[in-house]
């Protein structure tokens, strides 16, 4: 039976949370095949983004190149959602990032992890990814991560029509002023910023280092998944606080136009490769 792209991704979660629960949350040396998980904390979040600079350092003008391109898609979007009505949509998109983060950072993952190999990191070598026997995995939990993103879009959408719409609103004066002074207005950034703030958590639980554990290992994208959640479930309060980091990170690149982000990215992007080897022994 041919399944959407959502009802996929629920059922990969499920098996997945399933998995996992049988497990215990005591494991630490698994059942075969499976990862062992370290515990870890701030400090070592603070080693992680302090490794990603250096990356970043390291192979400064491919990456700006390489990033640039997420701000002018960004601008774009944005262009195309306020010239066509669609202006509550636009933050949204903006925030919606953050839930289709980790995919597009996987080529700053394999920089990050050919560089600790001693190997080439240049530009050409983060599409080498499209050439890593991973690259099943990598496609398939990506489409999850874009899924629920669009699922974010449909939702946002929604709650819009139910408060303030259906009209599209006069001016962006108009909306601004409607979200923040009127009760409609902030019922549905309240309700948004609920939805979204669920679905950044279960895109982070599932992901956070599904993509670097696939490209370093021969592990199956459920084993993958189990492993990613597991470091968040061992980890609550560090992991709480990365994506804590995330969010400050990606709101910071947001400003001004979304040109930070060409900064924000990649030391993000790397850090996650580093983060990952501090919560997974190897």
């Amino acid at each position: 039976m041919i399944k959407t792209p959502p009802g996929w991704g629920t059922d990969v979660v499920s098996r997945a949370y399933h998995s996992m629960t049988r497990v215990g949350p005591e494991w630490t040396e698994t059942a075969a095949g499976m990862p062992a998980v370290r515990r870890i904390h701030i400090a070592d979040l603070r080693w992680a983004l302090a490794r990603g600079m250096e990356d970043f350092g390291a192979s400064r003008t491919d990456l700006i190149f390489l990033c640039v391109i997420y701000p002018l898609l960004g601008l774009l979007l944005a262009r195309v959602a306020s010239g066509y009505g669609l202006l509550p949509l636009v933050f949204p998109l903006a925030s919606g990032f953050a839930l289709i983060g980790p995919l597009a950072a996987v080529g700053l993952n394999e920089m990050s992890r050919r560089r600790e190999q001693g190997l080439s990191a240049g530009l050409a070598d983060a599409f080498s990814v499209f050439r890593s026997p991973a690259i099943g995995g990598v496609l398939m939990l990506g489409a999850v991560l874009i899924a629920m993103f669009l699922c974010w879009l449909v939702a946002s959408s929604v709650l819009y029509n139910l408060t303030l719409g259906p009209e599209a609103p006069a001016s962006v004066g108009g909306f601004v002023h409607d979200v923040v002074f009127t009760r409609a207005g902030r019922l549905m950034a309240l309700m948004g910023i609920g939805t979204g703030f669920l679905l950044a958590v279960v895109a982070m639980t599932i992901s956070v280092v599904s993509f670097p554990l696939l490209l370093d290992r021969n592990v199956s994208l459920e084993t993958a998944i189990r492993t990613s959640m597991t470091v968040v479930m061992r980890n609550p309060a560090t992991m709480a606080a990365w994506g804590g980091i995330i969010a400050a990170g990606l709101v910071i690149g947001s400003i001004p136009l979304l040109l930070g982000l060409v900064f924000v990215m990649p030391v993000l992007g790397h850090a996650t490769w580093h983060l990952y080897r501090r919560a997974v022994a190897r």
